[in-house]
């Protein structure tokens, strides 16, 4: 169980890290222009919309005091273990590598918090239902720039 647990960490921190500089700029320059809820794409879309707005109020009284406003973050460097050996919690407004986990990835890591993966994120299985940890999910995804949205959609939706 151990080595499973390992082998599945390991995997999903090398995805969460990738050399390509060019990219990363472009990605930083993407993100720059963040995409807000009242957006087309939630507006034609009732549900989703409502599901973020949801996730946004979740957002605001859980994660806004480590992930930052509108999860930009709360530190430069969120790759660098603080000096309790644990890693700060990264932005999720698209700068980091949130988009590059799949949605029920992201979803085992708001279960079960971070503390398997070397963060501090407390679970949230039993204290938030279902539909509130779905809107956290849309509303994550509508702090992405457009670019990094249609990336994510074509890859897990």
């Amino acid at each position: 169980m151990k080595t499973l647990i390992i082998l599945s960490s390991v995997l999903f921190l090398t995805g969460c890290f990738d050399s390509d500089a060019q990219e990363k700029e472009q990605e930083k320059a993407a993100a720059k222009e963040t995409v807000k809820i009242s957006q087309p794409f939630f507006s034609e879309n009732t549900k989703l919309k409502k599901s973020a707005n949801l996730g946004q109020s979740v957002f605001d009284k859980n994660c806004i005091a480590c992930h930052g406003q509108a999860g930009e973050g709360l530190t430069k460097d969120w790759k660098k273990r603080n000096a309790d050996g644990k890693f700060p919690a990264p932005p999720v407004n698209g700068t980091a590598h949130a988009w590059h986990h799949s949605p029920k990835a992201l979803m085992t890591t708001i279960n079960d918090g971070g503390a398997k993966l070397g963060g501090w994120m407390p679970p949230f299985k039993d204290q938030l239902n279902e539909a509130e940890k779905q809107g956290l999910l849309d509303y994550i995804h509508s702090l992405w720039p457009n670019e990094i949205q249609q990336k994510y959609d074509s890859r897990f939706k």
